[in-house]
């Protein structure tokens, strides 16, 4: 019989509604009667309970779970693959939150910031294509933006038989523009989104706003401390680049992704300022190697800012799916480079091809981006986009139209990383109040 239910899921018919006491909202003030959560959870068709963890916080139960989805949403006889999920179940009466990093799921407790806000119920969604969620037969034409979406589609309508209250998604980087394409093609499967430090890159043939940016971004010392140190390890080069051999050879780690040691560590040199205002920023100038510094001390700097293991393959394999997107739909940007003539090598040392196996075809369709800022700026409602003032990877960011009860907010002196709490009181209180209001709730703010 769950078999049953299972494929009549997978082809979009609607599942019987579970009998249990949570869907009929029986529950007590920790969230509801122990074994009634579990109980649903093994209701619903299509999903299977993988295990329940210790939750961090009191009042909360923490679910690891397998939903069954189909391969492509379009042709559901063309297979299913398991989807790893998570839950945070607090009390069927509360509000919902849809999670997603855009990448793996980590399976831990964490609440994100709307869910503490809200108090409220957590679902995280592993992107397909990503750690465990991926299909047997990696049919990379599979992995699109409305794929995506659908897979959060079928999430939402098959939790909301548990939880039927209001629901708002939310993820940061590319969790924030996961859950704006998600919008965009299902537009009322939720009550309202929160996307954190989440690019925009409408036209992927201009990236003159990146490059405006990180030519102006922070004080010009700091700039200059940047610039230097990427010419001071593009002058080391055989050192460092046989410092970065030595340490693969130690781990038995290759480059054969990149194509080579030496292309790798150009490419973390290229990307050394764009990560070190996505993630330290102005605080950190004084950490700069100066030009004098040693080539240990240079290393040591490159390494944790631009984090070399990145580009060699034991982690670069688990983010081919990322650079497929970028190389296929989502676009990336480009870094200044003027400083470095004489210096280079490789002239697309950051393009996504380079991180794809040249086995895996990569076909830009460049309406994709496009049709998504639209939406935006024309139709999308409920938005709230929470942007740091020194993150250059929002130089090019969304902007949602007038009278949408949508919002763009930027934290000043915040990175990539950055919070509805990061900004300032006035806009931290307005943002928590409008999150507030489409959840329904009443609470006093001052």
């Amino acid at each position: 019989m769950a078999v049953v239910a299972g494929v009549l899921a997978l082809t979009g018919a609607a599942p019987a509604a579970p009998t249990t006491a949570l869907a009929a909202g029986t529950t007590d003030g920790a969230g509801s009667r122990q074994g009634d959560i579990l109980d649903a959870l093994h209701s619903l068709p299509g999903l299977r309970v993988i295990e329940e963890r210790p939750a961090a916080d009191p009042g909360y139960r923490f679910f690891v779970l397998g939903l069954r989805q189909p391969v492509d949403h379009a042709h559901p006889s063309a297979g299913t693959f398991e989807q790893r999920l998570t839950l945070l179940h607090r009390s069927a009466d509360r509000p919902t939150v849809l999670f997603t990093t855009g990448y793996d799921l980590p399976l831990s407790p964490r609440r994100a910031e709307p869910t503490v806000l809200l108090d409220g119920n957590q679902i995280g969604v592993e992107h397909r294509f990503f750690g465990t969620s991926r299909p047997a037969t990696e049919d990379w034409s599979r992995l699109t933006v409305r794929q995506a979406a659908d897979d959060h589609h079928r999430v939402v309508r098959l939790f909301r038989q548990l939880y039927r209250g209001v629901w708002i998604s939310t993820g940061g980087s590319k969790g924030g523009m996961t859950s704006v394409y998600h919008r965009r093609f299902h537009p009322d499967d939720v009550d309202g989104t929160v996307a954190y430090s989440a690019p925009n890159n409408v036209d992927d043939r201009d990236d003159s706003a990146y490059l405006r940016f990180l030519e102006t971004v922070g004080t010009a010392s700091c700039r200059e401390a940047l610039a230097a140190a990427q010419r001071q390890a593009l002058l080391r080069r055989d050192e460092m680049v046989a410092r970065y051999e030595a340490w693969a050879a130690s781990t038995g780690d290759t480059f054969r992704i990149v194509g080579g040691a030496d292309k790798a560590f150009e490419t973390a040199v290229l990307r050394a300022p764009l990560m070190f205002w996505q993630n330290h920023g102005s605080a950190d100038c004084a950490s700069v190697p100066a030009p004098d510094a040693s080539t240990d001390e240079l290393y040591a700097w490159l390494d944790s800012t631009a984090v070399l293991p990145v580009y060699a393959d034991q982690v670069a394999r688990d983010y081919i799916p990322y650079f497929y997107q970028l190389g296929t739909q989502l676009g990336y940007l480009a870094v200044p480079t003027g400083h470095l003539k004489g210096l280079l090598r490789y002239a697309d040392a950051i393009e996504p091809r380079n991180f794809v196996p040249r086995d895996i075809p990569l076909r830009f369709d460049r309406g994709a981006m496009p049709d998504i800022d639209r939406w935006v700026r024309r139709e999308g409602s409920r938005l709230l986009f929470v942007d740091g003032a020194q993150d250059p990877a929002v130089a090019e960011p969304f902007r949602p139209g007038r009278g949408t009860d949508s919002r763009r907010y930027l934290a000043p002196g915040t990175d990539h990383h950055t919070t509805i709490a990061a900004l300032t009181p006035k806009d931290r209180a307005e943002a928590t109040a409008t999150l507030l209001r489409w959840a329904g709730e009443r609470r006093d703010l001052s």
